[in-house]
Parts: structure tokens; sequence; C-alpha cells
């Protein structure tokens, strides 16, 4: 994208990089690509019980202090790199902040976000330090991206979940699933994305076993991978499926991933993941998973649901969330794949504020300026959301007129998502949604 500066350019910008922040043309300073949040431990005992306090890779935040300054309110804090993460990558993770944020570790401006609402990794591992690190998040006043962000409310500036975590240097970076039917039987494809960060070639040797809720083994083995200088590829492993044990609203079914990196003979990293396999289309203007046509009825959400009241509304026969843009809780996610509630996953982006006219300095939509950061959200809000089979529709914005960011929007998530439909609620007989008929929210 080319509102990314890399972490070499940084180092010239210093503390000059905050006069930019004005521009939506810079939406990102060292910001990993979007992923699947996930934990990784060292060993296979921690992975499995999947608690951030087992382990020994992870450091949560917690302890901040919080001051105001000329950019906005700074939470500081200071967290340890010990021997043991030596030779290994430090990446630091922001689960969502209230605005705009800039990142300093130990005084030098190493990140910036202009999407607070999704969750973002930053690489550390050049300017982190063996033993005592500061850190210090500035939650920005007077967003750049406050046009995208109609659906805030005035707030107090917050963070959410923080940690920093250690991965080896060629680590698991990213995991998809997609689910295809062949005869009378089901193909899950599992797609395992490896990375070096290493400036010569890395080989590793990614383990792998699919467990179904009986926890016999649906799967395993393991697949050598090498790659040349930072770079990246796809691991990619295939089990059939029966038809009763894929995922759907009456039997969300998940079956337990485990993943482990080997290199040069040693583990480096475990990690778990519960997964579900389905498949989604479009049949007759309807949604259908698995093949069959399924009965909607929407449900109304605030970001603050709890899950009582969710188990409540399934009870009752709600079957369909659709997410506010802004973000939610990712326990909602978790807790609508064990019991069974589809998702229209929301872009964080509403442009309602600026009026529909698509005129020059009219709505965002229409104005090329603002089309990375319509693209960074949508690639956010996709790619932090893939994994949950409750995820069957993804919407690219919410009451933001129309135009060109949108339009492209919708081809570029088009190209990344090959099964569930992508809708634009609000495109009004344009051609960037795809048709389908969804009922209204109560």
């Amino acid at each position: 994208m080319k509102g990314i500066l890399t972490l070499a350019a940084i180092s010239l910008l210093g503390t000059a990089a905050a006069q930019n922040y004005g521009s939506p043309e810079l939406t990102e300073i060292g910001k990993e690509p979007p992923r699947t949040p996930f934990i990784v431990y060292s060993t296979a005992e921690e992975a499995a019980a999947g608690s951030h306090d087992t382990s020994k890779y992870l450091t949560p935040l917690t302890d901040w202090t919080k001051q105001t300054s000329e950019l906005g309110t700074e939470f500081s804090t200071q967290f340890t790199v010990p021997f043991a993460w030596v030779n290994r990558q430090v990446l630091l993770h922001i689960g969502w902040a209230s605005s705009d944020y800039e990142i300093k570790l130990n005084d030098k401006v190493v990140g910036y976000c202009q999407n607070g609402s999704a969750p973002a990794d930053y690489n550390l591992t050049k300017q982190a330090e063996e033993g005592i690190n500061r850190l210090t998040v500035t939650i920005l006043d007077n967003p750049t991206s406050a046009p995208l962000e109609s659906y805030r409310k005035p707030t107090t500036p917050s963070l959410g979940e923080c940690y920093v975590m250690t991965q080896p240097t060629i680590r698991i970076r990213d995991i998809f699933t997609r689910t295809q039917k062949v005869g009378d039987k089901y193909n899950a494809e599992i797609g395992i994305v490896v990375k070096t960060d290493a400036l010569n070639p890395k080989t590793a040797k990614i383990h792998y076993e699919l467990l179904p809720p009986d926890t016999t083994v649906a799967t395993y083995g393991n697949e050598t991978i090498t790659l040349d200088m930072r770079r990246e590829d796809t691991i990619r492993i295939v089990a059939s499926i029966p038809d009763t044990m894929l995922w759907s609203l009456r039997r969300p079914t998940l079956y337990t991933l485990n993943l482990k990196t080997q290199t040069e003979g040693r583990y480096t990293e475990y990690t778990s993941f519960k997964i579900g396999f389905r498949q989604v289309d479009i049949i007759m203007n309807e949604l259908a998973v698995n093949g069959i046509g399924v009965d909607l009825k929407a449900i109304p959400l605030g970001e603050s649901i709890s899950a009582g009241k969710l188990r409540e509304w399934k009870q009752k026969g709600y079957t369909l969330v659709f997410l506010p843009p802004g973000g939610v809780a990712r326990e909602l996610y978790d807790l609508c794949d064990q019991i069974g509630i589809y998702i229209v996953e929301q872009a964080s982006i509403d442009t309602s504020n600026s009026g529909p006219s698509i005129r020059k300095e009219g709505n965002p939509s229409n104005d090329p300026v603002w089309g990375e950061a319509f693209l960074g959200r949508i690639e956010d809000s996709y790619h932090t959301s893939k994994l949950h089979p409750s995820v069957v529709i993804f919407s690219i914005a919410n009451k933001s007129a129309n135009g060109i960011n949108l339009y492209e929007g919708y081809l570029h998530l088009k190209s990344l998502e090959k099964d569930r439909p992508i809708i634009y609620p609000d495109a009004e007989g344009q051609w960037n949604t795809d048709v389908l008929l969804l009922p209204e929210q109560e």
C-alpha cells in the first residue's frame, strides 16, 4: 500500500513523522500485514491450555501510566525482553484503540495506525533491546480518520488488550481455510502462511494435527518449507470431512488444529486453533450453508453485548448478527462459532456525517485521496475475522454513499474471498454488492 512506510524510513523521519499524521494517505507505519490473531507457546501443553498467562513467549501489557501531550494522550509502560527471546522476533499486538495512534519504543517512533478499530501487530525486533524497554502508545487528538468513523461517540482515550509476543525468525504468520464439496464429501483445505524475517534462506518443518471433537485424528503430518530473504509462502493441506461433521447453525462442529514449527532440529513455537468447516454460497439470491438454504432472523447488537444475552437470542430463534462498524470484542466471534450464530462482518467505514454528495469535497467514498484508507480497513476487517466459521458475509461499509473507493474495495475483497458473499447494503442498485436477500435488523 502507498501509505505504508518501512522501518528504515522511520529513522529519517524521527519525531517529524507527526507532521504527516494529518494526511489521509498515510494509513500506517511499521504495521505487519493483517492476520488472524493468535498466540504462540513454548510447549504443546501451554498451547492446549490456551491461556495468555501460560505462554512463556508472551508478556501482557497492563501497567500503563497515562498523561497528556501535544499529540494526545500517552499510555506508557515497560516490558522486558529476556535472554530466551534473543535471535527471535519481538512483536507488539494492539487489540484496538479509541482513535488513531502513534507508537514509540525507547523514545523512537516505530509505528502509526489510522485504523484503531482493528487488531494490529508491529515488529519491534530491530528496536527492542535485551532487558527493559520503554513503550509509549499515544492516542491522537483530532484524528485524521474522523471522516471514516461517523459511528464514534466522544469517549475517554483508551486501549484494548496489548501484549508483546515472540516468534522464531521463520514463523507461522497466518492461517485460513476453505471448504468445497467434491462428490458426496467435502474437502477442507487449510492454508498455513509461513514467513521468514531472515536475510538468508531459512528452512523450517511445520508439523500439523487436525482433531475432531472426539479427539480422533482427521489428518496429521509435516511439511518442509525453505524461504529466501524476508519471503513468505503458504503450505496447503487437505482433509476429507464427512457432511455430518461440517459446521452449521444446528451443529456448530469445531475441530482443533495443532501446529508446531521445527527449525534446525528444535521446536520453536506451538499454537492451536479452533476451526470449523462449512461451504457458503448464494442460491437463488438467498444464503446457503453446506448447500442448504438457511432461514435468517437478524438480532440487534451493541458493542457491549453479553454472552448470556446472545445465548438467549439463540434460544428464541435468532440466527444472524450484523456487527456494527468499529469492531466488537473478539470473544463474540468465538461464542458465535461455539453456539452457532451467523455473523455479517462489518468493515470500520461509516462516512454518513459527510453527507450523500459524491462531488469534490463531498463524501470520502468518492475521493481518491482516501483510497488506501478504505482498502486498508476492508483488509483489516477481512483478515482478522476470516477464520471464524460463523462469519458468512462481509460488508465493506455502512452508510457511506458510494464511489470509487467502495468500487475498488468491493473488487479487492472479491480477489481475496472466493466463496462468501460481499455486500454493501447502501449500494442502492449499483454493482458493488452481491445480490443477497437479508432480513432487516430489529
